[in-house]
């Protein structure tokens, strides 16, 4: 198991967030966005590939990690206001982003609503709408019922192909603790928001510069929904990772990380 990722907080938006640094004060900062379920340390695997040279920024999201949680339900928007509200606490003015799953959605209203805030996007495994609802109300009952620990296994299955499950025991577990640290008002919360997102036509605003990444076998947001982003975020670029499903970070990271990097160096070096 990997040690407890030390992290500082701050007030945003009247709660508290928690938040850590990696990489040197002077670098351009990159902020990393998680899924549902998870917090800080689900970028453990890919923070090194970025420290070099940007000074990563990441954080839990209101009612994951050690971050505060508030009553449910929460918005996809609102999860956003509490992304600016960090940048503007730690006096951050322009950020490239990398959002995961739920994190991408985050990073599509910042994209639209803050263009002035980001330098790049990079939208990993997510999508613009998650239908059906009803499947959300599936899932919300074994939590009231279980709590987190009812969704544990298939939440796994879905993140991870088969063969990676089989052969990675140690990163399972870590993922394991992750979803199991998370309250259950605070994944209600999270997860109402997914349930209620619509920003497809949100899309059409941004201009940043922007990566759609996404795992070929990644049932939870598919190639069909990472397409939909591709379409119409203009002059986005697309990458599909062949052998990984939801976590693609963690069940590919070198192919990720080579990714990601190129991308974002690509941009900054035009800064």
């Amino acid at each position: 198991m990997s040690q407890k990722l030390e992290k500082q907080i701050i007030k945003v938006n009247g709660i508290d967030i928690a938040y850590r640094f990696d990489g040197p004060s002077d670098g351009h900062v990159v902020i990393m966005a998680n899924s549902l379920m998870s917090d800080c340390s689900m970028w453990d695997w890919n923070v090194p590939a970025l420290s070099d040279r940007y000074r990563v920024l990441r954080f839990d999201k209101r009612g994951h990690g050690d971050s505060e949680t508030t009553p449910a339900p929460y918005s996809i928007p609102q999860l956003a206001d509490d992304a600016i509200g960090l940048l503007d606490a730690l006096k951050i003015d322009k950020v490239h982003f990398i959002g995961l799953s739920m994190g991408g959605m985050i990073g599509q209203q910042l994209g639209a609503r803050f263009p002035e805030r980001v330098y790049s996007l990079s939208l990993c495994d997510t999508a613009s709408e998650m239908p059906p609802r009803s499947l959300w109300e599936e899932r919300f009952e074994i939590a009231r019922k279980e709590g987190t620990a009812g969704l544990v296994d298939g939440t796994i299955k879905r993140w991870f192909t088969a063969p990676f499950i089989a052969r990675a025991p140690q990163d399972i577990a870590k993922v394991r603790e992750m979803i199991l640290g998370t309250g259950v008002e605070g994944y209600l919360g999270c997860a109402s928001a997914v349930r209620d997102m619509a920003q497809t036509t949100m899309l059409l605003k941004i201009k940043a510069p922007t990566l759609i990444l996404t795992g070929r076998q990644d049932p939870a947001c598919t190639v069909d929904q990472a397409i939909v982003l591709n379409r119409m975020i203009d002059g986005s670029k697309f990458v599909i990772l062949e052998d990984a499903a939801h976590l693609s970070n963690i069940e590919q990271p070198e192919a990720f990380n080579r990714s990601i990097r190129d991308f974002i160096d690509s941009v900054d070096n035009t800064l």
